[in-house]
């Protein structure tokens, strides 16, 4: 008579310190995230708390994180004691003109460094690069000098010619994008005839859209939140709203309202906020496909 028995259950094995290490992992990586949100958006949030308050408030020591009361007439002022909506308009004329032609210039820049040959093409764009070292504001008072013996001060020219000169870091991303688009679809439109401009603006600037989109939400954030150049170049009247905002927003003794000061600021800040929320996803797709390659 053959006896048979059934095999025991097998316990799981005890977790190793490997499989722990990989569990702890995530929770670690949501940390150290929660802590960089906390870093980045409390600024923004204590600003928008700062907007609600009264001066009373803003002064009071200790300081209080929440207002008593909501103070939402803040914004109006920020919008009625000065021409809120015209300056934010030229800051938005200002920023798309410029975004549009840093964006073109330095996509048929990229284009031509990363698909056509001639010699010293490399050590040209190394010297291109390099100019990313140079701080911008080192060059703004010799470019001041210049423009005004043009007289081009106090016009929005200086960014006309800014943005046809092209942008170093937009040239690099263009290139490292146009450079991994593969040879066979350029040697098939050359074969059916077309030139470097024809291939360019039907074949490369159409993948390209991510890199678009991306180098023209740079351009624009960056103009936008400029206030160097603007207080430089141009007068009270033909400023952007960056300039406006320091400058307005005084009490009859001439003491700034911090208060509204702040609501200003907010309202400054949402239109790059909404513009960043309806693109990221280009941008994402721009950082994936724009890696680093020779």
């Amino acid at each position: 008579m053959t006896v048979t028995t059934r095999p025991r259950a097998q316990r799981a094995a005890p977790p190793t310190s490997h499989t722990a290490k990989n569990r702890r992992r995530p929770a670690t990586v949501y940390i150290l995230i929660l802590a960089l949100s906390i870093f980045f958006v409390g600024p923004f949030l204590w600003l928008v708390l700062a907007a609600l308050k009264t001066p009373a408030e803003w002064a009071s020591l200790p300081i209080s994180v929440l207002p008593e009361h909501a103070q939402w007439s803040n914004f109006v002022a920020a919008l009625t004691d000065m021409n809120f909506l015209g300056y934010a308009g030229n800051s938005m004329i200002l920023a798309t003109i410029y975004s549009v032609l840093v964006t073109l210039s330095s996509a048929a820049v990229g284009f031509g460094f990363a698909r056509l040959t001639a010699p010293g093409k490399k050590a040209l764009f190394v010297v291109i690069l390099s100019t990313m070292m140079i701080p911008q504001i080192l060059t703004l008072l010799p470019t001041y000098v210049l423009f005004s013996r043009i007289g081009m001060v106090n016009t929005y020219w200086p960014w006309v010619l800014w943005g046809l000169a092209a942008s170093p870091y937009l040239v690099f991303l263009f290139r490292q994008f146009f450079a991994a688009i593969p040879r066979e679809l350029e040697d098939a439109a050359i074969i059916d005839g077309a030139g470097w401009l024809r291939m360019f603006f039907t074949i490369f600037l159409p993948l390209s859209r991510p890199v678009l989109i991306t180098s023209f939400l740079l351009s624009f954030t960056g103009t936008w939140g400029d206030y160097i150049a603007p207080a430089l170049f141009l007068d009270l009247d033909r400023t952007t709203l960056a300039v406006a905002i320091t400058a307005w927003y005084q009490d009859p003794h001439g003491n700034v309202i911090p208060t509204v000061q702040a609501a200003g600021a907010v309202m400054y800040i949402i239109p790059v906020l909404l513009i960043f929320f309806f693109t990221q996803r280009y941008f994402i797709r721009s950082a994936v496909g724009s890696g680093v390659k020779g």
